[in-house]
């Protein structure tokens, strides 16, 4: 069984291709300056037609999203509710839904319309998911105040837990360490979380973000690497 998977993030492409649950092909696309402006739409056509895929997934970690409680059934309100985040283009975005039930939390996103269509048309299974969601479900919290940090390229999303409840999620571009410790610490004195009583557990890209990770390691007490994305391995938190 030949299964896709795609991960897009604010500047970029990641995709694997697995099969019979090994991974066969790995690679990424981040735009740059030198980039040309529809980089990404040409390189997911050319994943696309690589080979006759059985099954996509599909991860959207752009940050365009809002958080709600479950059962929350107002969906016709999810576009509005994501523009007190960020702007929202119902000409040009598709409004999805992901639902964690171990937390009991929903997610409206929304997903760019020619990236939803160019995977739709090749009328094949495809699973479309929120990175929040996924990173959600991976999290084993305990009774304490916690930060849990999903770093990727330049882009890094966190959830603060305290005796399981999610107290805030948010979905940060990070492109020096004085931003990262600065989103943190804030976040912290907003919601009151003790820096010395708070515990931090880093995923993702922390071998990348090594430098990211060693800074905040200069303030915070306790801090753990839980996962690091290894290529050819594991794909967001798989």
């Amino acid at each position: 069984m030949n299964v896709l998977n795609l991960l897009f993030t604010k500047d970029g492409l990641i995709y694997q291709i697995a099969r019979n649950k090994s991974i066969v092909e790995e690679k990424s696309y981040f735009v740059n300056e030198e980039s040309p402006k529809d980089l990404i739409i040409q390189k997911l056509d050319d994943v696309l037609i690589k080979q006759r895929f059985d099954e996509i997934s599909v991860i959207s970690a752009l940050n365009h999203f809002t958080l709600m409680p479950e059962g929350f059934s107002e969906h016709e309100a999810g576009f509005d509710l994501i523009a007190f985040n960020a702007p929202a283009d119902k000409e040009n975005e598709e409004l999805m839904l992901s639902v964690n039930k171990k937390f009991k939390v929903q997610f409206y996103y929304t997903f760019p319309k020619n990236f939803y269509k160019k995977i739709k048309e090749l009328a094949i299974p495809v699973h479309f998911n929120f990175s929040g969601e996924k990173f959600l479900n991976s999290i084993n919290n305990k009774s304490n105040k916690e930060i849990h940090i999903n770093l990727y390229h330049n882009q890094c999303e966190f959830f603060a837990i305290d005796h399981k409840n999610i107290i805030l999620y948010n979905n940060l571009d990070v492109n020096s360490e004085v931003d990262f410790l600065y989103f943190i610490m804030f976040t912290l004195k907003k919601i009151g979380f003790g820096i010395n009583e708070t515990h931090f557990f880093a995923y993702g890209e922390t071998t990348e973000n090594e430098t990211f990770i060693s800074e905040l390691q200069k303030f915070v007490k306790n801090m753990k690497i839980v996962f690091d994305n290894v290529p050819n391995k594991n794909f967001i938190l798989n």
